[in-house]
This record gives structure tokens, C-alpha cells and sequence, in this order.
């Protein structure tokens, strides 16, 4: 499955199902044929699909140091020698020859990747915000911070940390943004979410659609920022309607309250 713009060839995204429910991906440069790997769990399904696309993969975009993202990447350094192998420089990412931190730009052929810092799920955790030259839509990859319609569990963070890197970090991307989160959670999230807003449309409409794509085992993602902001209740908490029908006025305590209803849901 891949996604590619249909205003330009630079940039193309092909997902990549591994283990029981995570995705790994493929960001790939068809100008120069070269690629990057995000969170390739499973290296030998990810280097059979870069031979069958005819790329060469020159890094693998580690979002966390988390088995189930990162348990790759020792094998693949054997698989592809001299592959550079990116990771927060605040989480223990195995195997990793450049540790990144908030900001630090890496070109992946014309491609430019930004990292993002956004602690919670773990200390160093690392979003990858996607450009190029043309006009193509940027993307973000989002491990386990940012789900469709949902956010990753705060293991290493707090509530405090998770607004900053939901609402400050991302939120401020621009809306068309295509975000490739790291799990296949979209059917789950959504039913919560309509707990939360039972009147929201949004959630009602990408609940059917999800429900569809899954019934057919094929992916949910990308979504996009402006959808999630429609839809996300994590990405809601500073909304005045949600604020008031759940009488929770501060949206750290918000997000807080939300994070420990799902973790129940």
C-alpha cells in the first residue's frame, strides 16, 4: 500500500503492515531512488518490498527505542552495511550511528526530514516531519504519539508532556500534513472518541470509513491534521464545547482525565 501525491513524484510513502498491528514505512526520493526506513521492526519484509520498489535504503527513522519500533534495527545494520541509523538522543535506540535532537535536519536523497522532539510514550521519543521542494503535501511520522484519533500511553511523561508535543508541537504543522502513525489502533480510537463526543459527525463519518477499510484488511492510514483535529479527542482538549460538556476547564487536566478513561476503554 502507498500513498503518493498527485501533484508531485518526489516523495512517495509506501506502508509496510509488521508484527500483529504496527506499520513500518518506506519514505521514498523517486528522484534520486534512494529511501529511508521508519521503525523496520521486521528488516527482512522491509528490504524485500525496497528491492521490489528498486530503492536503496540509506537510514532507518527510529521514532522510540520500544521493541516492537526499534527491534530491528541491529539486523539491519548487519543486512545493509554502513546504513545510518537515527534515533532521539534521549532514548536508548539500539544499534542507532546518529542520535538526533529536537530540530536536527537529515536529507534522505532531495528529501528533507526534520525531527521533532515529542516526550510522553517514552523520554526521547522522535516525530519525523516530511518536505520536499514542490508542492507536495508534507507528512509526519508519528510512532506512538500521535494515533489516528488517539495518542500513545504515558509511559515516560505526563500529561503536561503529551500537550506539549500533541498541541505544541504538532497541532502548529500545517493542517495538510499527512500523518503515518506507528500502530493499526484507528477502530478502537474512534469508538472511544464517540464516547467522548457521541454528537461529533466527524467521528461518526471516519468511524464508518474506518470500519470498512478494516473489514477489507486494508490500512487507515494517513490521515491528516485537519482531520484530526475534527475528530481526535487528545487533539481537542483546548475546545471550548469539549471542555464544557465534560467539566474540565484546563486541557492538560482534560487530556489527563481522557488518557486515563481510554487506558480503561
Amino acid at each position: 500500500m502507498d500513498w503518493e501525491s498527485p501533484s508531485s513524484p518526489i516523495a512517495r510513502v509506501v506502508t509496510i503492515p509488521v508484527l500483529s498491528d504496527n506499520y513500518a514505512y518506506l519514505l521514498i526520493d523517486t528522484t534520486k531512488n534512494v529511501a529511508a526506513a521508519i521503525d523496520p521492526v521486521e528488516p527482512e519484509k522491509v528490504l524485500e518490498v525496497a528491492t521490489k520498489e528498486r530503492v536503496k535504503l540509506s537510514h532507518v527513522l527510529t521514532t522510540h527505542k520500544h521493541w516492537d519500533h526499534a527491534g530491528g534495527n541491529k539486523r539491519m545494520a548487519e543486512l545493509v552495511p554502513g546504513i545510518t541509523i537515527v534515533g532521539g538522543e534521549l532514548d536508548e535506540v539500539p544499534a542507532a550511528t546518529l542520535s538526533v535532537k529536537d530540530g536536527q535536519i537529515i536529507h534522505v536523497g532531495n528529501i528533507c526530514v526534520k525531527a521533532l522532539h515529542t516526550p510522553c510514550h517514552t523520554r526521547g521519543h522522535i516525530c519525523y516531519y516530511v518536505t520536499t521542494t514542490d508542492s507536495c503535501p508534507p507528512h509526519v511520522f508519528t510512532g506512538d504519539t500521535l494515533f489516528i484519533a488517539g495518542c500513545g500511553k504515558f509511559f515516560e511523561g505526563t500529561a503536561k508532556d503529551m500537550f506539549y508535543s500533541l498541541l505544541q508541537v504538532l497541532r502548529v504543522l500545517p493542517l495538510d500534513t499527512r500523518v503515518w502513525c506507528g500502530h493499526e489502533y484507528t477502530v478502537k480510537n474512534l469508538q472511544f472518541a464517540k464516547t467522548v463526543e457521541p454528537n461529533n459527525s466527524f467521528i461518526q463519518t471516519k468511524l464508518a470509513w474506518a470500519e470498512q477499510r478494516r473489514s477489507l484488511q486494508e490500512p487507515t492510514v494517513p490521515s491528516t491534521l485537519s482531520e484530526e483535529v475534527q475528530y481526535n479527542p487528545f487533539m481537542r482538549v483546548t475546545e471550548k464545547k469539549l471542555e464544557e460538556s465534560l467539566g474540565i476547564f484546563d486541557p492538560i487536566d482534560l487530556l489527563s482525565h481522557l488518557r486515563q478513561q481510554k487506558d480503561k476503554f
